[in-house]
């Protein structure tokens, strides 16, 4: 027994040294507890606030800024824009520049006397965290504001609230119609990086890497023809979601095909470098797969799959911008669930093709330095 654990520790102090030699793995041990502690503390908040909201006040009344005064103070909505009337507004929801609009009609004073309800909520009701949010707003705001605007409308306020609410693009709140095209962004992000990530280690760990260098083969033409055959793969992957959650889950899908698969190719060919990325920076290819995991965990909590992108602070929301995984959702389900049109989206897919130049020529940099 005693010789036995001997053994064992002589088996446990090695690893300890081997775990002290590993960069890598001691930033793991550290970084993951880290990172998911502070996402989890301080970006990730259900508590949605801060939607970005329109408004249409064809009353233009006092009491009718005071209404839309009253629902911004109510710190769900933050009014980025006033359109003339509700087929604006129907159009900035299409569009992704608002989620929530809100539709003051030129009888208010009159609906406000009958005690009828004085407005309509229209809502981007793709993300069921988001409809209910913005349902809190029907009984705003409430009683005290009504009062304050028009003394006694108060007592005459109907029970469903001053506000109706119209829900677009998911009125039924099924989770699925929110989370399958979701899916789509964050399968591929996982699968993409991760067969790219091992390309290169795996020519070094197989001999092959020094006989392309005897070739004529340039550090960029390595690169574009590693990437190729998995963008034929992220199509096919895009596409058997598409069908799944069609066939199986009922999905709507409101846009083009053509414009799905131009922001799908887009946004495959950004994630696929920065796989190429972590090849040249990972040893072996058990680095490769912990340096994907390290990458792909803060673009899943962050990127609003999980958590409303609204609802977290600014600073994680400008962290956010840099990850190709937080474009692609809004193309996607903008695509599928609202019928949007991918030149109207531009403000997401420049960044993807940004982020493509650059992590390809960091990539191209990195594996040239690595053949000095």
């Amino acid at each position: 027994m005693k010789r036995s654990l001997v053994r064992i520790a002589a088996v446990a102090a090695k690893e300890f040294r081997h775990l002290s030699r590993d960069r890598l793995s001691g930033a793991m041990i550290l970084g993951i507890p880290l990172v998911m502690t502070l996402l989890f503390g301080y970006a990730i908040n259900t508590d949605v606030r801060d939607l970005p909201a329109a408004v249409a006040d064809q009353a233009g009344t006092t009491a009718s800024r005071a209404l839309a005064a009253g629902v911004e103070a109510s710190g769900v909505v933050r009014i980025v824009d006033r359109v003339p009337d509700a087929a604006a507004l129907e159009r900035r929801l299409a569009d992704g520049g608002i989620v929530v609009g809100l539709y003051i009609p030129a009888d208010f004073e009159h609906r406000l006397a009958d005690g009828r309800p004085v407005g309509q909520l229209l809502v981007d009701g793709s993300d069921p965290v988001v409809q209910n949010a913005a349902r809190a707003l029907t009984q705003a705001p409430l009683p005290a504001l009504l009062d304050r605007v028009r003394p006694g409308a108060a007592g005459a306020e109907p029970a469903g609230g001053a506000l109706a609410v119209r829900a677009y693009y998911n009125p039924e709140r099924r989770s699925p119609v929110f989370i399958v095209p979701g899916l789509c962004g964050v399968i591929l992000t996982l699968t993409m990086v991760l067969f790219t990530a091992v390309a290169i280690v795996r020519e070094r760990e197989r001999g092959n890497l020094e006989l392309l260098i005897t070739t004529p083969v340039g550090s960029l033409e390595l690169m574009v023809g590693k990437i190729l055959p998995y963008v034929v793969v992220g199509y096919l992957q895009a596409s058997l979601i598409l069908a799944i959650g069609v066939v199986l889950f009922d999905l709507p899908v409101r846009g083009s095909l053509v414009d799905f698969y131009g922001g799908a190719g887009v946004f495959v060919l950004s994630i696929l470098t920065l796989g190429l990325l972590i090849s040249t920076l990972a040893a072996t290819q058990f680095q490769a797969f912990q340096m994907t995991f390290m990458s792909f965990l803060p673009q899943l909590l962050l990127s609003g799959f999980m958590f409303p992108f609204d609802g977290m602070p600014r600073g994680a929301q400008l962290l956010a911008e840099l990850f190709p995984l937080t474009h692609f959702l809004r193309i996607v389900r903008g695509v599928v669930l609202r019928d949007a049109d991918l030149m109207l989206m531009a403000d997401d897919v420049w960044p993807l093709l940004a982020f493509f130049v650059v992590v390809m020529a960091l990539a191209t940099a990195r594996f040239r330095k690595r053949l000095d």
